[in-house]
């Protein structure tokens, strides 16, 4: 029986590509350094597939940025901004792109699907001249092949690539991305043919919008790409990757019936419907590649159920069609619990990381491919391998369903007890605005930042120390008042109305709650790509959750010592907790949202008691979570914005809430967001070329305060004074002046104080250069 991987994490065991790249980036190494350390993590990761007995392994899901980007290189897709003159695109251009440079700004960021990983979106017209400019594929290729590894080279598939492009600037909002098809399809076709000349066997295309709500026209395009594919395809054998949902019927319709299609993978953990369409009726003599093992989450394979699902499926396809696989790319779980000394012990035995799901998928083949008479009795060699694993699986999964540190009866009847009212203010957010107007007293388009300031070299190093316990709590929290003092100063200086305290105390939003958080367990190594070379270490929620104490309020009391000018109490909403964690699956998701709500609600009421007159709860994963499907929002939507406002239903009216959401498209879900009922909401706007404001363009009423980013914190550019204030005029054509705010995209944590204060003085400026020209037009 053989096994399969989507994909595996690139970062590497201990961040090796993250160091490696941002040292690039700042000019410390070479080119051919960078490649080096790309090199060696790629034979790691291929060579312990091999090792592993993974079948089928693949190669080009390794990236500098992600695939989408280099899909962009592969077909020469460059936006003539970056003034690439054709040839092989190199990091100069690639890294433009994704991150911008001195002189343009990077191409928009969005979330792949409803994963907390990035992609940056192609910009695509009628008159981007397409040419074969990044031989990434065939060059990994060839690479593990030189190795002794023959991998399955995997790309994204060319309908996938069109339905998450964008029309570039300049180009008609409904020009029809499809109609390029067949102007992409002659570079697929070249990477083809040099993929079988280098003797490849196998190829796999990514295609995951199949998941999604497609019309005709859209499923069609399918049929014709693999069709007119078909012939250039003759003699390798072809795999089609669905991932993270169901394949809708018609979808699964004409994938099963696409020409030349030698596979077709499933993801099975997300996709249980999917399971009954293949029941019901599937190609005769394909292969099926059926992901049962999850690669989005990290607890330990249910080995005996997902035998149970794989010995039906073999029934179906056969014994030699059927392939295991994981659900998705092991990009989106840590990389290997080997890593992970320190972790609880039974905690560790109830997980599986990236190292160990490919043992699992490996011990699962093997298991299919002996005699099967009894899953209990140990017949032959490969059984007694599996029956091994087994035993320990379910030793560890006795432990996690009885262990009395998952479970917490008061926490359970709390959340229970929620289910009876909306939580909503008493007040109206207009007559909110305006106590808070009256308390705060702020100037039109006031000034904030979202929440956090660079994180220096040094700042990480006290941090580091304390938590060594090298430095005694005195001297750390000496070190961090300082650091706050600092920020809050800057800010005075560069006349910030509404300040932060720039979170020096924090390594990561949602980790930071997490440890403080019961019901949560830590990871010391992982990791997990966000985009680029930003890395998050979600929690593991294992139980019930409460706040034991506060969290935060010692801080920002601090903080709002040190300036008469309000200071945010800054908080992460129960939503992205939960979105940006490692969520228990032994319950519903919403129960868990809706227990970490109270204790965030526990947390806003201390703020407010200790006189924090500004809480910005960040949402900025409401819009990731957002299920695929269209006849699944309502329900996401309505428990995941009545958990936003149980957080803060209990507070003054002259209290005023902030939330921030990024880098997502919100226009469809505008309505919800609203009826989160928050007093003011800053939004990324400036990556996406201002889609946002297209909402309101459409008639869409806003009566809360909002700020729509007026610069990109992703790109090391600095915009001018003009430019924010053209932003901002482009905002008071669809916004009322009272209700908005000037803010950036997003916090600024990733970025250095060489390019943070240049930037907040110009966004300061252009403020004020307005609130002169709205006073003089009076």
């Amino acid at each position: 029986m053989a096994s399969h991987i989507v994909g595996y994490p690139r970062m590497g065991p201990k961040r090796e590509l993250k160091f490696a790249l941002e040292s690039f980036w700042d000019g410390k190494s070479s080119a051919e350094d960078l490649e080096k350390v790309s090199a060696d993590l790629r034979a790691s990761i291929w060579k312990q597939m091999s090792g592993a007995g993974i079948k089928y392994i693949p190669s080009n899901t390794f990236s500098y940025y992600d695939q989408m980007l280099d899909t962009t290189a592969m077909l020469g897709a460059v936006p003539p901004r970056y003034n690439w003159t054709g040839g092989e695109i190199g990091f100069s251009t690639y890294f433009s792109m994704a991150r911008g440079n001195a002189s343009v700004p990077a191409m928009e960021m969005t979330k792949w699907f409803d994963t907390n990983y990035h992609f940056i979106v192609p910009e695509l017209g009628p008159d981007v001249n397409f040419s074969y400019a990044s031989h990434k594929a065939v060059n990994e290729y060839n690479e593990a092949k030189s190795l002794g590894v023959d991998t399955v080279p995997v790309l994204i598939g060319p309908v996938t690539y069109l339905l998450l492009s964008k029309p570039a600037k300049g180009v008609e909002k409904t020009f029809p991305l499809l109609s390029l098809l067949d102007k992409i399809l002659p570079i697929y076709k070249e990477v083809i043919a040099e993929l079988k000349a280098a003797g490849a066997s196998w190829i796999q295309f990514d295609e995951p919008t199949l998941v999604l709500d497609l019309e005709s026209h859209q499923l069609e395009a399918f049929t014709k790409a693999y069709a007119e594919l078909e012939s250039s395809l003759s003699g390798l054998n072809v795999l089609i990757e669905t991932y993270f949902a169901d394949v809708p019927a018609a979808a699964f319709k004409t994938l099963t019936s696409l020409s030349g299609v030698s596979g077709f993978g499933f993801d099975l953990v997300r996709g249980g419907q999917t399971l009954d369409l293949i029941k019901g009726g599937f190609p005769s003599g394909k292969y099926l590649f059926a992901g049962v093992v999850d690669g989005r989450n990290i607890w330990a394979n249910d080995l005996e159920a997902s035998l149970t699902v794989l010995q039906a499926l073999e029934g179906i396809v056969g014994k030699d069609k059927l392939v295991v696989s994981t659900s998705c790319s092991l990009l989106h779980t840590a990389v290997d619990l080997v890593n992970e000394p320190k972790l609880d012990q039974e905690i560790k035995s109830w997980l599986a990381f990236a190292a160990q799901k490919v043992v699992e998928v490996n011990a699962l083949a093997k298991a299919l491919a002996g005699e099967k008479d009894e899953v209990n009795v140990a017949t032959n060699v490969m059984q007694k391998a599996f029956y091994s694993v087994l035993l320990c699986q379910r030793s560890a999964q006795a432990s996690r369903k009885s262990s009395p540190r998952v479970t917490n009866e008061a926490v359970q009847k709390a959340a229970a007890a929620l289910k009876g009212s909306d939580h909503r203010r008493a007040t109206n957010v207009s007559a909110r605005l305006d106590a808070q107007q009256k308390k705060l007293n702020l100037p039109i388009l006031p000034t904030t930042t979202i929440g956090s300031f660079p994180q220096t070299i040094e700042l990480r190093r006290v941090r580091r120390e304390y938590k060594a316990k090298k430095i005694s709590e005195e001297e750390y929290i000496k070190a961090i008042k300082e650091e706050i003092n600092k920020v809050v100063k800057l800010q005075e200086e560069l006349d910030i109305d509404v300040l932060v305290h720039g979170e020096p105390e924090r390594n990561d939003m949602v980790e930071y709650f997490g440890e403080q958080l019961s019901g949560f367990a830590f990871t010391a190594n992982g990791w997990v790509q966000s985009y680029g070379s930003r890395c998050v270490k979600p929690p593991i929620i294992y139980g019930d959750v409460s706040r034991p104490k506060p969290m935060t309020v010692f801080w920002s009391t601090a903080a709002q010592s040190m300036t008469k000018r309000p200071m945010k109490g800054m908080l992460t909403g129960p939503v992205t907790i939960l979105n940006w964690s490692f969520v228990r699956n032994d319950q519903p998701r919403f129960e868990t949202c809706y227990q970490i709500a109270l204790a965030i609600k526990d947390e806003v009421e201390d703020l407010e008691k200790a006189g924090i007159t500004v809480i910005q709860i960040d949402e900025a994963a409401l819009r990731e979570g957002l299920p695929l499907r269209k006849a699944e929002h309502a329900f996401y939507l309505d428990w995941a914005v009545h958990s936003f406002r149980i957080t803060n239903v209990g507070v003054e009216d002259t209290t005023q809430i902030h939330t921030h959401m990024c880098y997502s498209n919100f226009n469809d879900i505008i309505h919800s967001i609203i009826n989160m009922d928050a007093d003011v909401i800053t939004i990324e706007n400036s990556r996406s070329d201002e889609k946002l404001l297209s909402v309101f363009r459409e008639g869409v009423k806003y009566g809360a305060g909002i700020g729509p980013g007026v610069y990109d914190i992703h790109s090391p550019r600095i915009p001018s004074t003009e430019e924010i204030a053209d932003r901002i005029n482009k905002m008071l054509a669809v916004l009322e002046t009272n209700i908005l705010w000037v803010n950036p995209d997003c916090g600024l944590k990733t970025r250095k104080y060489t390019e943070v204060k240049p930037a907040l003085e110009n966004m300061v400026s252009a403020a004020k250069l307005l609130r002169t020209q709205l006073a003089s037009a009076k």
